[in-house]
């Protein structure tokens, strides 16, 4: 294996793994109190790439994407999903789903993680 494709396979796996963890602390860290304001903030980054730098590369932009989907265009990939959800549940799961079902499932999700953060950050009574 040549150097570079050596630094790109170890891109793809960076990127799998920490794109992936950024999703799934996306979706369920609100539920760990001590995680709260992290939460709100990877949250609220989310939501600003997919909106205000949406405005210029399309709704839903994340870079995160971009980045990992450039790597695996120099290995070779073609024919890759538009969204990241679709691209992981093909690749671990090996399902296809339509990509307006996963656009769908992806922002009511999020929206829901979202509202549940603010909620627990901002609006819950304190006990004690």
């Amino acid at each position: 294996m040549e150097g570079n494709e050596l630094l790109l396979k170890v891109g793809d796996y960076f990127f799998l793994t920490f794109h992936t963890a950024l999703i799934l602390f996306n979706l369920f860290a609100w539920i760990y109190k001590p995680l709260l304001r992290w939460h709100l903030f990877t949250i609220g980054i989310t939501f600003a790439s997919w909106g205000i730098l949406g405005i210029w590369y399309g709704l839903g932009y994340c870079p995160l994407t971009d980045w990992h989907f450039e790597i695996l265009r120099q290995l070779g990939e073609s024919d890759l999903p538009n969204s990241y959800i679709s691209f992981l549940l093909q690749r671990v799961f090996g399902i296809h789903l339509p990509e307006n079902v996963v656009d769908t499932l992806t922002l009511v999700f999020s929206l829901l993680a979202l509202v549940l953060s603010v909620y627990l950050n901002f609006f819950r009574k304190k006990r004690g």
